[in-house]
Formats: C-alpha cells, structure tokens, sequence
C-alpha cells in the first residue's frame, strides 16, 4: 500500500507536519477562487484577472483547462449560478461574503457543468476552500447550501446513491 503524496511544511525539522500535496485540480479552484474573489470586488474584465493570474508563481501546476472553465464559466453564467444559489441562501447572493459567494459560485458550476466530479467531490472542494479561506463557520454555510443545490443539480446521482 502507498502512503499518500506529502510535502513537508517545515523542511528539515524532526516531527514536523506534512501536508497533503494539492492536486492541480485544487490549485486550479484556489486560483478561481482568487479571480473571482478580485471580479466580485472590482468588476474587472475576466480577461485581465486570467491574465493576472497567469503570471503568479504556481500557474504552470494548475489544472489550466479546469481553471479556465470556472473562471470564464462562472463570470459568464453569475446570474444563473446566482438564481440557482438564491433557491437556498437565507440572504441575496450579493450580500454573502465576497469569498462565501465565489466558493458557493465555483461548487454550483461545477454541480451543473462539471460531471465528472461527483456531486460529493464538488462539495467537499468547496468546503475546504471555505476553510482555508473564508470565516470561522463559512464552510458550514457553503455545505448545506450546496447540498441543497445537489438535488437541483444532481437528481439522478442522487438518487443513484439512495
């Protein structure tokens, strides 16, 4: 058996943590993540924070055609990824949390576009990404609202499951 990938947080010292290596799909929605965060705030051009974001250290580990895909996809479909969040958000999506609303905007297009990451796969991403970057309980949010949204999205994996 394989231990998983690890690379160490704090080189060289004895019994110091090892993280997890991130998968280029990862990186590729922590990246998404911060393009969206910066469109939500600014309401750059797309175009502009892709081209930004090319030039950050780490590009070349990204999933590129994922990365793109929820970027442009995201930006492109905001008011249908936010008609389907507004179904089950206690509030309007513009007055969630800028990185709340990108990480609930990344898991919806990936429920709806991306099929073949399960619909369990696409929630636990956007549940760690609320953590590392969003509030203290912000990943409690985005679970239960997208797992909301999974029965729109999803009905036949879901049902699949029961």
């Amino acid at each position: 058996m394989n231990a998983p990938k690890t690379a160490s947080k704090t080189a060289g010292q004895p019994g110091a943590k090892r993280a997890p290596v991130k998968s280029a799909r990862r990186r590729s929605r922590e990246a998404a993540l911060q393009g969206l965060y910066q469109w939500l705030l600014t309401g750059e051009d797309i175009g502009a924070i892709i081209a930004l974001g090319r030039e950050q250290e780490g590009y070349a580990k990204l999933d590129l055609k994922h990365y793109e895909a929820l970027m442009g996809g995201c930006v492109h479909e905001a008011a249908d990824l936010d008609a389907i969040l507004a179904r089950h958000v206690d509030r309007k999506t513009t007055e969630l949390s800028p990185i709340e609303h990108a990480v609930l905007m990344i898991g919806a297009y990936e429920l709806k576009h991306c099929l073949d990451v399960p619909y369990k796969v696409a929630i636990n991403e956007a549940v760690e990404l609320a953590k590392s970057f969003g509030g203290t309980d912000g990943h409690k949010y985005v679970n239960g609202v997208l797992d909301r949204a999974a029965v729109d999205l999803r009905p036949l994996e879901l049902a699949a499951k029961r």
